[in-house]
């Protein structure tokens, strides 16, 4: 066995030492950026803060389109859901959002663009090829990333086709038990059976009106969902019961949030307020802060 000369291990002491000392702060710099939360692993984990929070316009329903925009912009929020019968009020010579001319639809969008709002999907529901295409166009020009709809069984073929033709997918929305061909969720999934372009979006006061259980719901449609529609009701399995605010009804909302982080949802939640119609803003953004508080 051969020694080395001793002043061969001092250079590469010295050597070794430099290259540990930049290992430990490369090693450092990783655990600061995985602390803080903004590496690849953090992200990958959906909580209640890095969730799309936004508001259905139906909230506003009884107010034009600018004014409700107001509303959306003093909560905070910056993504909202049109509907196609949106009587939009007199600054667009009160047509629907549904029978917006070009003009109208640059104005509608100039609107939001200057108030620094996006509309991420559409409620709309076509009856035929024509009326889907408008649709589809109209999400397109605002950038709506999906439409939101209940399409009747006749309109299956034609609406998956246009989705996939435009890069939009339908996300299917449901009503109440005898209101909705939908209520239930193997339904949905039963329409998305050979339509590629169709996929769900969870109303989650209907199911529970419907005496579903909004958690096991969302599970049945995991990996399926692209918005949900946040509600809460003052009663369960009762088709008639009154909508409230958000974590002042009978939904188990601390469930659903720990289902939600269980997918690792990261699609659009929409506050939706059928209640107080005239002045709910302040439920709205009660709503708001006791979902992100959870």
């Amino acid at each position: 066995m051969t020694f080395a000369p001793k002043s061969i291990f001092l250079k590469l002491g010295g050597k070794l030492t430099a290259l540990l000392i930049l290992l430990c702060g490369f090693l450092a710099q990783i655990g600061c950026n995985g602390s803080s939360g903004t590496g690849s692993n953090a992200d990958s984990t959906a909580t209640p803060a890095k969730w799309k929070m936004g508001i259905a316009l139906y909230s506003f329903n009884r107010h034009s389109f600018t004014a409700a925009l107001d509303k959306v912009d003093s909560a905070g929020i910056k993504y909202v859901e049109g509907f196609s019968f949106y009587m939009l009020g007199k600054e667009f010579a009160d047509s629907t959002l549904g029978s917006l001319s070009p003009t109208g639809i640059a104005r509608m969008q100039q609107i939001m663009k200057d108030k620094g709002i996006s509309m991420e999907s559409l409620y709309a529901e076509g009856g035929n090829v024509e009326e889907w295409k408008r649709y589809f166009e109209i999400a397109k020009a605002v950038g709506a990333k999906f439409l939101t709809s209940e399409p009747a069984r006749n309109q299956w073929d034609i609406a998956d086709s246009l989705a996939g033709v435009y890069g939009i997918p339908v996300a299917i929305h449901e009503h109440g038990r005898g209101h909705s061909a939908y209520w239930h969720p193997d339904s949905v999934l039963a329409a998305m059976k050979g339509h590629p372009n169709f996929s769900a979006c969870a109303d989650l006061g209907h199911w529970a009106r419907s005496g579903l259980d909004p958690v096991e719901c969302l599970k049945k449609l995991k990996g399926h969902i692209l918005g949900i529609h946040l509600k809460d009701i003052d009663s369960l399995n009762n088709i008639n019961a009154a909508d409230v605010t958000v974590g002042t009804g009978v939904i188990n909302f601390p469930a659903v949030v720990r289902e939600l982080r269980d997918q690792n949802y990261t699609g659009m939640i929409y506050v939706e307020c059928e209640h107080n119609m005239e002045n709910n803003l302040a439920d709205v953004i009660q709503s708001l802060k006791y979902f992100n508080g959870l």
